[in-house]
């Protein structure tokens, strides 16, 4: 046994290794050869200039209330039945279409509600919501 002396195979490299650093070359360079015909090659076009505004048209919310005695009241304002069609139909054609939004008292009978719904989907209303309180929690 030696001590302090060294094998041939045990030796720093003096030499860097360059194989990586041309293989990483030859990628950037294949990369290179497809991506420049494709930009140069491209079509001009000259695109027409356009303005657009944004359209912050949002629908507007029609409240719908049902009292405990069955009247009907539009945005707060007491209407018969035979107004509320006709409010109905005025506002299926608004452009955008109102949201309605039914509250009904709970001491209403049902039928009040299911009549103003009925009367709402044969005018063209698309979209109508039902406003409810949450439960109480103890």
């Amino acid at each position: 046994m030696a001590f302090g002396t060294q094998d041939d195979t045990d030796e720093v490299m003096n030499e860097i290794n360059v194989t990586p650093m041309v293989d990483v070359m030859l990628v950037l360079l294949i990369i290179f050869i497809i991506t420049v015909p494709v930009m140069k090659n491209a079509v001009k076009v000259d695109l027409p200039r356009a303005t657009s505004q944004p359209l912050d048209a949002k629908p507007e919310t029609v409240r719908l209330s049902v009292d405990a005695q069955g009247d009907y009241f539009w945005n707060e304002t007491r209407t018969d039945d035979k107004g509320l069609i006709v409010l109905l139909r005025t506002a299926a054609l608004k452009t955008p279409q109102p949201e309605l939004h039914i509250s009904g008292d709970k001491a209403v009978r049902y039928e009040r509600v299911a009549l103003a719904m009925a009367d709402a989907q044969q005018a063209g209303i698309k979209k109508i919501g039902f406003i409810t309180e949450p439960a109480q929690q103890p």
